[in-house]
């Protein structure tokens, strides 16, 4: 019984579909690219690859007779002494550092007029191209993913707040040291109304001042007015007695 056992038939003899891949294999080397439907694609890929290893054996090996036994199985399988030198001498040094993945296929949205089949491009992928980004996939290994990533965003999550917390703290402590540094409003308010009362103070002490300064004025003056009439009485008095000495002279 022929369990697992897939092969790429494709409707055809065994001796049909060995020339069929011979002919393939020659072709792509000789253009490295050909357009053909999209199982003949998948049929060549495995043998082109195998053919491709055997030509970067003989080019890494230093062996002269290994290098002939990995030719003479390359023309066994491709049947055309040509393409297998072009393969051997031109082509392998462009696979040596890549351990696999010689070829890459494309399929053509367009189908195949007459039949519909399904059309594709099979082509060399170079030593210098890095290929393409994998495709995120879907099914249970993605919800897999999903569950396990959930944890790892919930700690990203967390380090945000820690980060974002410690950056509140520092600028509120910032915003606490410029508060220190430059005065508030109501330090302010309190510091004019100090200015206030200091000048009502000097102000009333200076009133204080001109009113003992008036009443020491009219004091003066009043005592002034109160022995100016004394004077005058004396005066009048000498007088009165002088006349009276020169009355009594003359008498």
């Amino acid at each position: 019984m022929r369990h697992s056992k897939h092969k790429h038939l494709l409707g055809v003899k065994s001796a049909h579909r060995l020339s069929l891949m011979a002919n393939m294999c020659c072709a792509l080397i000789e253009n490295g690219r050909i357009r053909t439907t999209l199982a003949k694609a998948k049929a060549l890929r495995p043998s082109i690859e195998k053919i491709i290893t055997l030509a970067k054996k003989a080019h890494l090996s230093e062996d002269a007779a290994k290098k002939v036994h990995y030719r003479r199985l390359a023309i066994a399988r491709l049947r055309n002494k040509k393409f297998v030198q072009k393969l051997f001498d031109e082509l392998a040094e462009d696979f040596v550092n890549r351990t696999g993945g010689y070829t890459r296929i494309y399929k053509l949205a367009i189908p195949r007029l007459g039949d519909a089949a399904d059309m594709a491009i099979i082509e060399f992928v170079k030593a210098s191209d890095k290929g393409y980004g994998k495709r995120k996939g879907s099914g249970k290994k993605t919800d897999k993913k999903s569950k396990s990533s959930k944890p790892k965003q919930k700690k990203a999550e967390k380090e945000e707040t820690e980060e974002v917390a410690d950056f509140v703290v520092e600028d509120t402590a910032a915003v606490g040291e410029s508060a220190a540094a430059v005065p508030a409003e109501g330090n302010i308010t309190d510091l004019d109304a100090d200015q206030e009362s200091e000048e009502e103070t000097t102000s009333d002490m200076t009133g204080t001042t001109e009113e003992t300064v008036s009443e020491d004025v009219s004091s003066e003056s009043s005592e002034d007015a109160a022995d100016e009439p004394d004077e005058k009485l004396a005066d009048d008095t000498f007088e009165d007695s002088g006349d009276s000495k020169g009355n009594s002279k003359r008498d």
